[in-house]
């Protein structure tokens, strides 16, 4: 294959796919975020804890919803 054709195909990946993964991974709604530190928490790695405490600051994480497939957050 030629180096044109692995990049046509690349491009052509779908990025506008938004089921993504394996199928039997949870899916999630969104993470946990701490805005003073920048820590991420995905919401399917929480357990019991809810809003989880940073594990950097020990500050309340604030819940943020993922984009749905249309892009909006809202």
């Amino acid at each position: 294959m030629s180096l044109l054709g692995t990049v046509k195909e690349a491009l052509e990946a779908s990025t506008q796919n938004p089921n993504r993964g394996d199928a039997t991974e949870t899916t999630s709604e969104g993470a946990f975020w701490c805005t003073d530190c920048g820590e991420r928490i995905r919401d399917v790695d929480v357990e019991g804890e809810t809003p989880p405490a940073c594990p950097s600051c020990g500050d309340e994480m604030e819940f943020e919803r993922s984009a749905s497939s249309t892009g909006c957050a809202c």
